[in-house]
């Protein structure tokens, strides 16, 4: 979590009016936000998978910059150098999958009230208390708090930089150490659905996320948003753009997450670490629009796609959602073109049977025009 003050800072009127976005809501859309959420989670806590080598794992956990938090024969948990949970615990099984998220809220208080609107037993984790739900998605969610957190490690301060008429670095060289980046923290997770709308009101609801930005099918604008980068509300205290950004496809489950470096070059220096090792970059470096933040993407080995990024926006409660066309090319504001792997074009198995799935279950939203209007949008 992020809790930068800003001392004297005033909501701003009309953010549309800037760089934001160039769109607001027309009227009657989607406000963004619950009235009167259950409880209002404050972080990103970790992220839940299950892959088959754990040896495997943890080499290319190591190139990508995480520590080792704690590692037995069946269950390996890693951490970034901020005084944070570890953010990834990947368990040992047969084949890889993401397992589920899990956020921080404020209290136990918190954590017995979402339990109780759920339905739903709290149960006891380490020093602090869970509850375990399920999306409409059908994606594990657990919100957990009274967790002790690991103190800060040690890691390079970001680089002194030179800028025009006002320099500031003097008789000294700049050099970026050949190595793995250093993952300071984890940022946010990208998620999947076919019940778009269901799961966005959802975690607007239960878990009190507010939307950054929408973005919509320009043939289908009518039906609503089909994608929503959601940030944690936290009042006046400025948090990342992001925290969980979900988008309405044909298949369920995860797309990608992303961790935070320190700056441009611990993402390039990082990025070359990684290619140098043999991994296979999907995207990158660029700049995102909705976010802005600087990207970079990488497969690991078992083909979960995971990001390093820098110099995110931070937004406070005040700012109401951005609303923007989804398309290919507006994904970023430099960098090279989108990749096919990115956009979910490259086969993977099961694809097939999934689209079929999706179009043969009437209870989602997933039909024909929306495929085509899909299919459109990451060709533009």
């Amino acid at each position: 979590m992020i809790e930068i003050e800003i001392p004297g800072a005033v909501a701003q009127a009309d953010v549309h009016q800037g760089l934001h976005s160039e769109l607001g809501a027309l009227r009657g859309e989607h406000p963004g936000r619950a009235r009167n959420p259950v409880i209002k989670v404050v972080e990103l806590g970790w992220l839940e998978f299950v892959k088959p080598d754990l040896d495997r794992a943890e080499r290319f956990a190591r190139d990508f910059g995480f520590v080792v938090h704690e590692r037995t024969p069946d269950r390996l948990s890693l951490r970034g150098t901020f005084s944070a949970l570890p953010c990834l615990v990947i368990r040992r099984g047969r084949d890889a999958r993401f397992a589920g998220t899990t956020f921080l809220a404020e209290s136990v208080t918190d954590v017995r009230r979402l339990a109780r609107w759920a339905g739903a037993n709290v149960l006891p984790l380490g020093s602090g208390q869970a509850v375990q739900l399920t999306d409409p998605s059908g994606i594990t969610v657990r919100v957990v708090a009274g967790l002790d957190r690991p103190a800060a490690l040690t890691e390079r301060d970001p680089l002194e930089l030179n800028f025009g008429t006002k320099p500031t670095r003097f008789n000294t060289p700049q050099r970026t150490p050949p190595a793995a980046a250093h993952v300071q923290r984890l940022g946010h997770i990208v998620l999947e659905t076919t019940r778009f709308q269901r799961a966005l009101s959802w975690y607007l609801e239960a878990l009190g996320l507010i939307v950054s930005d929408f973005l919509y099918l320009d043939d289908l604008r009518d039906r609503g948003p089909t994608m929503a980068f959601m940030r944690c509300d936290l009042g006046s205290v400025p948090t990342d753009h992001h925290t969980l950004a979900m988008h309405l496809g044909p298949r369920v489950g995860y797309v990608h997450s992303a961790y935070q470096v320190t700056d441009l070059d611990a993402v390039a220096a990082g990025g070359q670490h990684l290619a140098d090792q043999g991994y296979r970059r999907v995207w990158g470096i660029g700049r995102h629009i909705q976010g802005s933040q600087i990207f970079d993407y990488w497969r690991d080995p078992d083909q979960m796609m995971v990001e390093h990024y820098a110099d995110g926006d931070l937004f406070d409660a005040s700012l109401t959602p951005g609303w923007a066309p989804m398309s290919a090319s507006g994904l970023a504001q430099w960098g090279p073109p989108v990749s096919r792997d990115f956009l979910g074009g490259t086969p993977r198995p099961g694809t097939v049977a999934a689209l079929l799935k999706a179009l043969g279950d009437k209870t989602n939203e997933i039909d024909k025009d929306v495929l085509k209007a899909l299919a459109k949008a990451m060709a533009a």
